[in-house]
């Protein structure tokens, strides 16, 4: 079965710093899309960044473009969320994702369980 596995989640200060870890298992990471997602309370949730398998190609939401950093290490499958600058409108659940590449698309079809990042003022 196809598993992921967070970690890193946290209270942190605005302005601060966290990097969230997403472990994935059951599937040949290096063959999938991985991102990054994030939903807070009464909202929808929404696309934070993505990392594609072939080309080294990131793509990041406007709101988090040059605050977060999106990464992965093949020989250790698993995906990083480096966010600096924090803000307390990041305050979210953050869950990361392994999707499959269809032309320019993504179809996620595995998510994590989600870990809880808040960023206070």
């Amino acid at each position: 079965q196809v598993q992921l596995v967070e970690s890193g989640g946290g209270l942190v200060q605005a302005g601060g710093s966290l990097r969230l870890s997403c472990i994935v298992s059951g599937r040949t990471f290096s063959s999938y899309a991985m991102g990054w997602f994030r939903q807070a309370p009464g909202k929808e949730r929404e696309f934070v960044a993505a990392a594609w398998w072939g080309g080294s190609i990131n793509h990041y939401a406007a709101s988090v473009k040059g605050r977060f950093t999106i990464f992965r290490d093949n020989a250790k499958n698993t995906v990083y969320l480096q966010m600096n600058s924090l803000k307390p409108e990041d305050t979210a659940v953050y869950y990361c994702a392994s999707g499959l590449e269809s032309e320019s698309r993504i179809s996620w079809d595995y998510w994590g369980q989600g870990t809880q990042v808040t960023v206070s003022s």
